[in-house]
């Protein structure tokens, strides 16, 4: 006998990216794909591979290797009236579009007095734990937070990374979704469900009553994991998956270090001027006096990212350093 609940699909982190970019391109004509290889090669890390075949080169296009150029195309045809999807390819060629993005995607509705509107997306990857070396193995998520007049999203799931650009799209600011390389292939039961996601609200991934692992992306795995061993040695974590990095979910933050009283924030990027120090600074504005421990910080050392994979291993946050950064806090 059926359950009458519909049947929940196995499918990767890639394949839902794909996915939600093609329920795009189905369901509004405005909406169309632009980046470097996003069309006949399908994409650096193969999220647009058919694309191009099915839509063709109006709504997929590829373009030249210049991000300053594409990404003002894009913030010039969001202006027009259409819904770009920009993609660049790592977050360090984002560098190369930095005036687009600060000077006059995030401040034009601003400065027109709300006349002139930028709904543009711009995709790119994150992260390092895949052996790219220093120049490809950026976490700068907490730059582009730091910038008001944007969004910055960070999907850490199979279904945020299905479920989070149709309201982005829908967003009338700039919206900047970053995807940490090492979740493309992560695979997973996705339900057939449609329902957009709730860009304003971090997702409590595991309830927990000793102590809050705070994180996002790509670190969200190592939490859960962490978790897990921590349970073996008696402690209940909490996993907190802030989501969206801006605006940061202060409601979601300060309840549970409301109900756990110790805080671990895990956070890819370097420790020094982090988001994870923004999170720290808060919880110090406004939980202070629950607070059992000092916060702890799970950050990457302070060096360019190594290409060796030991090298690399030991400059990033592992499962183990949380664990013991728990542990401190705890004991």
């Amino acid at each position: 006998m059926g359950t009458g609940h519909p049947q929940e699909q196995k499918t990767t982190y890639r394949e839902a990216m794909r996915e939600a970019l093609r329920d795009a391109l189905r369901s509004d004509d405005r909406v169309f794909l632009m980046g470097e290889d996003v069309g006949r090669y399908g994409g650096c890390f193969g999220v647009s591979l058919g694309l191009l075949e099915e839509f063709g080169p109006e709504r997929v296009r590829d373009t030249p290797l210049s991000e300053s150029a594409f990404v003002g195309a894009g913030i010039g045809a969001a202006l027009a009236g259409m819904r770009p999807v920009v993609e660049i390819m790592t977050v360090n060629f984002s560098l190369l579009a930095l005036d687009q993005i600060l000077n006059n995607a995030a401040t034009l509705l601003h400065m027109s007095g709300g006349q002139l509107p930028v709904p543009l997306v711009i995709r790119m990857t994150t992260g390092a734990g895949r052996q790219l070396a220093a120049q490809h193995s950026h976490s700068l998520e907490g730059w582009y937070a730091h910038i008001p007049g944007i969004r910055v999203l960070a999907p850490a799931t199979i279904e945020d990374a299905r479920h989070m650009l149709a309201p982005a799209l829908a967003d009338p600011d700039p919206v900047l979704i970053f995807e940490h390389g090492s979740l493309y292939n992560a695979s997973g039961e996705l339900a057939p469900s449609t329902a957009p996601v709730d860009l304003d609200h971090a997702a409590i991934r595991r309830p927990g009553t000793d102590i809050s692992l705070i994180t996002y992306g790509g670190s969200l795995p190592k939490a859960l994991a962490a978790a897990d061993g921590l349970a073996t040695d008696g402690i209940s974590a909490e996993v907190i998956d802030l989501r969206t990095l801006r605006p940061l979910d202060d409601a979601a933050i300060t309840s549970s270090v409301a109900r756990t009283h110790r805080v671990v924030v895990i956070d890819e990027a370097w420790r020094t001027g982090s988001l994870a120090a923004e999170v720290s600074a808060r919880i110090a504005e406004r939980s202070l006096y629950e607070l059992d421990a000092p916060v702890e910080r799970v950050c990457s050392a302070e060096v360019p990212i190594p290409y060796a994979r030991r090298l690399e291993e030991a400059a990033l946050p592992q499962t183990a350093d949380i664990v013991a950064a728990a542990h401190r806090a705890v004991d």
